[in-house]
Formats: structure tokens, sequence, C-alpha cells
């Protein structure tokens, strides 16, 4: 099954609810039935997968890796993200791009030859997408903003699902929506982390256009349609 490939945002802070992407995290899905979980996120019409990927050095714990994308790309036609939380990720770049990766993202924490490594994502034919840590500031991509597609700014320190979203996160949303608007660069702006029906107007506010989510959507005490539907109103009233 062939993903189309993700489109990036305008420069532009989404106008309505209906520019905002939703990207559920598999991190808390449930396993025994994933593909089931994907398709049911698909049917509910959410925009992208995601895949956090996780290693145990880089952040404490240890995850997923490129078989479950393979596992993933065969549940789904949406386009998919595999983040990876991971040291030394150009060993991994070839490996996620033929699992069926569309948007590979690494941190910026991680990569001291941060533009290697993005042209390695671009010559695999894939988009390239770098994210932040809550303590990294956005001017450490400053240099290399205009070859992305995607910044993903953490709204929780990497590592575990479930974490509560850490508010001074927000004005450094709005300083990058700020940046990719003045120089009119066309790289969509991803938050991650304790994003629900409470938060995710929060960041949508601040520049925001994808938004994951994780047990925001699985749960466990709803469906997964229920839970997307819930998100959605919520940025109705944004």
């Amino acid at each position: 099954m062939t993903a189309e490939q993700p489109t990036s945002r305008a420069a532009q802070a989404p106008q309505s609810p209906a520019a905002i992407g939703l990207v559920p995290s598999i991190l808390s899905a449930d396993f025994s039935r994933l593909g089931e979980q994907v398709r049911e996120a698909e049917e509910a019409g959410v925009q992208r997968i995601q895949i956090d990927v996780m290693d145990g050095h880089f952040v404490p714990n240890i995850t997923m890796g490129p078989l479950i994308v393979e596992a993933v790309r065969r549940s789904t036609s949406l386009p998919l993200e595999a983040h990876l939380m991971i040291t030394n990720p150009e060993y991994y770049i070839e490996a996620f791009a033929r699992a069926g990766a569309d948007v590979i993202i690494v941190h910026q924490e991680t990569c001291p030859h941060l533009h290697r490594i993005v042209q390695q994502i671009k010559e695999a034919g894939k988009q390239a997408g770098v994210a932040l840590n809550p303590s990294s500031p956005v001017w450490l991509l400053e240099d290399i903003l205009s070859l992305l597609d995607l910044v993903l700014i953490m709204t929780v320190n990497p590592g575990f699902g479930g974490q509560e979203f850490i508010p001074e996160t927000l004005p450094k949303i709005a300083r990058l929506r700020q940046q990719l608007t003045e120089r009119q660069l066309h790289c969509d702006l991803e938050v991650d982390g304790g994003i629900n029906e409470h938060t995710a107007p929060l960041v949508v506010r601040a520049g925001a256009n994808l938004l994951v989510a994780g047990s925001a959507v699985y749960n466990g005490r709803e469906s997964v349609a229920a839970a997307v539907e819930r998100l959605r109103r919520a940025l109705a009233l944004t």
C-alpha cells in the first residue's frame, strides 16, 4: 500500500479548525490490535499517524523500530511519521525509509551534523523534520529552517506518553510561527506532548498546524472516533 506524500502547510498561521491536522501517536494504542486501531483513526479523519521510536539512550524508554512502521504501513494509506528519539539516527534513516515512513523526524539534540542528516533524509526521498525538546530554543534551527518540511516542538520532555503539557512551550511555538511567516517558508509546525481538548486550542492559537495526540486518542475510555471528535469540537472553539 503506497501512502500519498504529506503536504506542507502555508507559512501563515491556520485560519480555521479544518486546517489543523490531527496526528495520533500509536505509543498509546492497544498493540494487541494495532492494525485495527490505526484503521479506526484513519476512518475518524485524522491526517497522519506517528510512530515514536525510542532507544533507551536519548530517552529513558525503549519502544518501536522499522518492523512496526512496516506493520502500520500495511494497515493504512495515511502518511506516516517516524519520530526518532534516538542517538545516531543517521544509522537508521534508510531502514525507516524502506519500512514506509513518509516523514522522518530527528532531534536537534542528537545531531551535531544536522544539515548532513537532513540531506540524508531528503536523498532517501522522504520529508525531513527536526524536533526540539522543551528546553531547546528555536534559534538553534535558524540556519537550517529553509530546508525543513516540518519542525516538531516537544511540549513535554520526550520518553513517555501521558505526560502533562508544559505551558512554557507556548511562546516558543509562537516565535517559530512568526519566523516561518516572516520568511515565507512552507514548513509544518507540529506539537507533541500533553495534547488534549484543553491544550489543543492553546497550541493552535500559538501557531501550530499539526497536533500529535496519544492518550487523548487511544485511552480505553472511548472509541477512537469519539476521541477524535472531542478534539475536533475543542478546536472549533479556537
